[in-house]
Protein backbone atom coordinates (compact mmCIF):
# COMPACT_ATOMS: atom_id res chain seq x y z
CA UNK A 1 0.00 0.00 0.00
CA UNK A 2 1.70 3.46 -0.47
CA UNK A 3 1.36 6.00 1.76
CA UNK A 4 -0.56 8.48 2.52
CA UNK A 5 -0.36 12.44 2.65
CA UNK A 6 0.89 14.17 5.45
CA UNK A 7 -1.78 17.41 6.58
CA UNK A 8 -1.24 19.65 9.65
CA UNK A 9 -4.37 20.61 11.65
CA UNK A 10 -4.74 24.22 12.95
CA UNK A 11 -7.20 24.31 15.40
CA UNK A 12 -7.98 27.49 17.25
CA UNK A 13 -10.04 28.09 19.75
CA UNK A 14 -11.04 30.83 21.89
CA UNK A 15 -14.42 31.04 24.37
CA UNK A 16 -16.58 31.88 21.71
CA UNK A 17 -15.40 29.63 18.79
CA UNK A 18 -13.71 26.53 17.88
CA UNK A 19 -12.13 26.70 14.22
CA UNK A 20 -10.52 23.50 12.61
CA UNK A 21 -8.28 24.14 10.08
CA UNK A 22 -6.70 21.52 7.73
CA UNK A 23 -3.96 22.28 5.75
CA UNK A 24 -1.38 19.82 3.68
CA UNK A 25 2.20 19.85 4.93
CA UNK A 26 3.49 23.26 3.81
CA UNK A 27 0.64 24.89 4.95
CA UNK A 28 -0.35 26.70 1.68
CA UNK A 29 -2.81 24.70 0.40
CA UNK A 30 -6.16 24.52 2.44
CA UNK A 31 -7.83 20.93 2.34
CA UNK A 32 -10.55 21.65 4.79
CA UNK A 33 -11.80 24.23 7.59
CA UNK A 34 -14.73 23.74 9.67
CA UNK A 35 -15.86 26.26 12.75
CA UNK A 36 -18.07 26.00 15.26
CA UNK A 37 -21.03 28.19 13.55
CA UNK A 38 -21.15 25.61 10.89
CA UNK A 39 -22.12 22.90 13.33
CA UNK A 40 -24.79 24.75 15.58
CA UNK A 41 -27.44 27.15 15.34
CA UNK A 42 -26.98 29.09 18.75
CA UNK A 43 -24.16 31.45 18.97
CA UNK A 44 -23.39 30.79 22.89
CA UNK A 45 -22.25 26.93 22.16
CA UNK A 46 -19.84 27.89 19.47
CA UNK A 47 -17.17 27.25 21.79
CA UNK A 48 -18.68 24.22 23.93
CA UNK A 49 -16.91 21.14 24.05
CA UNK A 50 -19.30 19.10 22.14
CA UNK A 51 -19.38 21.32 19.06
CA UNK A 52 -15.16 21.36 19.40
CA UNK A 53 -15.71 17.21 18.71
CA UNK A 54 -18.32 17.74 15.84
CA UNK A 55 -15.83 20.42 14.20
CA UNK A 56 -13.29 18.03 14.09
CA UNK A 57 -15.16 14.90 13.33
CA UNK A 58 -16.47 16.84 9.82
CA UNK A 59 -13.70 18.51 9.32
CA UNK A 60 -11.35 14.81 9.54
CA UNK A 61 -13.94 13.29 7.13
CA UNK A 62 -13.25 15.90 4.40
CA UNK A 63 -9.50 15.59 4.87
CA UNK A 64 -10.15 11.73 4.86
CA UNK A 65 -11.98 11.95 1.22
CA UNK A 66 -8.79 13.86 -0.40
CA UNK A 67 -5.98 11.12 1.23
CA UNK A 68 -4.63 12.37 4.41
CA UNK A 69 -3.68 9.89 6.42
CA UNK A 70 -1.37 11.60 9.20
CA UNK A 71 -1.24 14.56 10.76
CA UNK A 72 0.27 17.02 13.15
CA UNK A 73 -2.23 19.36 15.18
CA UNK A 74 -1.28 22.93 16.17
CA UNK A 75 -2.89 24.09 19.09
CA UNK A 76 -3.68 28.05 19.64
CA UNK A 77 -5.79 30.11 21.81
CA UNK A 78 -6.42 33.97 21.06
CA UNK A 79 -2.78 35.11 22.99
CA UNK A 80 -0.87 38.56 22.96
CA UNK A 81 -2.39 40.58 25.42
CA UNK A 82 -5.81 38.35 25.67
CA UNK A 83 -5.99 34.85 26.88
CA UNK A 84 -2.91 33.01 26.79
CA UNK A 85 -5.55 29.43 27.81
CA UNK A 86 -7.19 27.47 25.37
CA UNK A 87 -10.93 27.27 25.40
CA UNK A 88 -12.81 24.40 25.64
CA UNK A 89 -13.00 22.70 23.02
CA UNK A 90 -9.49 21.83 22.05
CA UNK A 91 -9.50 18.50 24.28
CA UNK A 92 -12.70 16.72 22.66
CA UNK A 93 -11.71 17.68 19.26
CA UNK A 94 -7.86 16.37 19.50
CA UNK A 95 -10.04 13.67 21.02
CA UNK A 96 -12.16 13.06 17.92
CA UNK A 97 -9.25 13.37 16.12
CA UNK A 98 -6.73 10.23 17.43
CA UNK A 99 -9.99 7.81 17.33
CA UNK A 100 -10.88 8.78 13.50
CA UNK A 101 -8.02 6.64 12.68
CA UNK A 102 -5.35 9.30 11.62
CA UNK A 103 -1.60 9.05 12.54
CA UNK A 104 -1.37 11.49 15.07
CA UNK A 105 2.44 12.55 15.09
CA UNK A 106 3.15 15.57 17.07
CA UNK A 107 0.91 17.98 18.75
CA UNK A 108 2.58 21.85 19.67
CA UNK A 109 0.96 24.76 21.08
CA UNK A 110 1.83 28.02 18.90
CA UNK A 111 0.19 30.36 20.73
CA UNK A 112 1.63 33.74 20.52
CA UNK A 113 3.44 35.24 23.85
CA UNK A 114 4.24 38.48 23.87
CA UNK A 115 7.66 39.26 25.05
CA UNK A 116 8.47 42.78 26.15
CA UNK A 117 5.65 45.18 25.59
CA UNK A 118 1.98 45.47 23.34
CA UNK A 119 0.17 48.35 22.74
CA UNK A 120 -3.47 47.53 24.32
CA UNK A 121 -6.46 48.23 21.87
CA UNK A 122 -8.38 51.62 22.65
CA UNK A 123 -6.85 55.34 23.07
CA UNK A 124 -4.88 56.99 25.76
CA UNK A 125 -8.20 56.81 28.36
CA UNK A 126 -8.40 53.08 27.08
CA UNK A 127 -11.82 51.40 25.94
CA UNK A 128 -15.06 53.13 26.53
CA UNK A 129 -18.00 50.80 26.63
Amino acid sequence: MAAGKKGIVHIYSSDNNTIVHITDITGAETISRVSGGMVTKADRLKGAAFQGMLVAQKAVSEAKEKGITEVSIRIRAPGGHRQLSVGKGVQPAIKAISKSGLKVNIIEDVTPIIHGYMRRKGVRRGRRL
